[in-house]
């Protein structure tokens, strides 16, 4: 693996992780006594969020027919995610704790851009390498061509010299 390029996530992996954390988040928030208990399993819902959300999006560009089909599966779960966040923060906000909802949504906003800024260098790295890639090709087609034209130029003055040399060009 290249120095600052990751692997791809597994969208199957992701997805299961996501409908993972979904259950158990939905499970803590109808036995947890207090807010404290569900801090650890909103943090893995965030997190199976954020996976799932990369897994999709790199499905999707992988073209692979049953990835996109994950990909879609991603989509639905991600929704469901959404509808859980709104029922937690109503209850963050029933509890009166909607400032700790507010952070950890900040938090979770904050690894998000951390996440676009990651996937937006790798974009940019990956363009850059396909350039020079590029670049190579286009050096490597040139020096092919110099060198044949120089070796047709060769051969044609050495053709003119040994027609010359039969015929007596020019004497």
């Amino acid at each position: 693996m290249e120095e600052g390029r990751s692997e791809m996530i597994d969208p199957i992996t992701a997805l299961e992780g996501l409908q993972s954390a979904i259950s158990l988040v939905r499970k803590a928030a109808k036995v947890a006594n207090d807010l404290g208990g569900l801090a650890g399993v909103v943090a893995k819902l965030f997190d199976a969020r954020s996976q799932a959300t990369k897994a999709m999006l790199e499905a999707k560009r992988s073209g692979n027919k049953s990835n996109f089909s994950v990909a879609m599966q991603i989509e639905n779960a991600l929704m469901q995610t959404a509808k859980l966040e709104a029922e937690l923060q109503l209850l963050y906000m029933q509890t009166g704790n909607i400032d700790v909802w507010n952070k950890i949504k900040a938090r979770a906003a904050e690894m998000d851009r951390d996440d676009a800024i990651e996937a937006r260098k790798a974009k940019e790295e990956e363009k850059r390498l396909k350039e020079a890639e590029q670049e190579q090709m286009a050096w490597a087609i040139s020096i092919v061509v110099l060198v044949m034209f120089a070796g047709a130029v060769i051969w044609g003055i050495n053709e003119m010299t040994e027609h010359c040399a039969k015929v007596r060009c020019g004497r």
